[in-house]
């Protein structure tokens, strides 16, 4: 039987790089059996496997170094059975919050085959809508980089991961300059959220009702004469305009290589 095994061998054995495990031996975690006086080599025994491979395991759960050591110094059943709940917890919720990410990217698939629709393109819509609720910030926008920075400053301020990848993002002109026709300021920006828990003070609450949507292809410098046909047409039918409306990109600026590839929908909530 092999007395002694290098620190190469425990290595490739327990797949752990060397320089870990003289990392180990430096905060006395896991100390080789003997070191050769002469050549400083580690070397270490088949009754430090187990340990090792404890260590390992606690490392997987998730345990801090700092944590692992700590339980190997005063090891008790209560306390793996408090490390291994506190361990369980966590991946519950990391398993949630994966959830929710899943759940966003397939919502944000739909979307944007749904955006591909030519059909849709350039036509007035009068669609239902649930009730929504957005991440919401009042602040003047007139630029594309104020729109960044506005945006910077929502992800901020918010108590929580605000999902950009897979959220919609949009701005909105307030309802008295709609009805007075000036689009060229927006007074507000807004990131649509789902079972995610925010600051209710972050939150607006989009209501329940008829919204009177057109999409168009281009970005947000180009929506004026879009918001110019929404509201003839409202006027139109003798609709009243009830809130700020919404401007969303239903496609990522960054993934498109024009403007013209991007496809934002304008939408206003209306009382017939």
């Amino acid at each position: 039987m092999k007395d002694f095994f290098t620190i190469g061998e425990i290595s490739k054995l327990f797949d752990i790089n060397k320089k870990t495990l003289r990392y180990y031996d430096e905060i006395d975690l896991f100390k080789p059996s003997f070191v050769n006086k002469d050549n400083k080599y580690r070397y270490y025994t088949l009754d430090q496997f187990q340990y090792l491979e404890t260590i390992k395991y606690l490392k997987e759960l998730g345990l801090s170094l700092e944590k692992i050591k700590y339980h190997l110094n005063n090891i008790n059943n209560e306390e793996v059975i408090n490390s291994l709940e506190e361990q369980s917890n966590i991946i519950n919720q990391k398993i949630s919050e994966l959830e929710l990410i899943k759940h966003k990217i397939n919502n944000k698939i739909i979307q944007i085959k749904d955006s591909t629709r030519d059909d849709l393109i350039g036509v007035i819509r009068e669609v239902d809508f649930n009730e929504r609720q957005a991440v919401h910030l009042r602040h003047s926008i007139k630029t594309d980089y104020d729109i960044e920075l506005s945006l910077r400053k929502l992800t901020q301020i918010s108590d929580h991961k605000i999902f950009l990848t897979y959220g919609l993002v949009g701005i909105s002109v307030d309802r008295e300059d709609l009805i007075n026709r000036k689009y060229n300021e927006y007074k507000s920006i807004f990131i649509m959220i789902e079972e995610e828990k925010y600051n209710k003070n972050l939150i607006k609450i989009f209501p329940k009702g008829t919204y009177v949507c057109l999409r168009f292809n281009g970005i947000h410098k180009d929506a004026p004469p879009y918001y110019e046909q929404l509201i003839n047409y409202i006027n139109e039918q003798g609709y009243e305009i009830l809130d700020d409306s919404l401007e969303m990109e239903l496609t990522d600026p960054s993934l498109s290589l024009s403007d013209e590839d991007v496809v934002m929908e304008l939408q206003i909530l209306v009382k017939k």
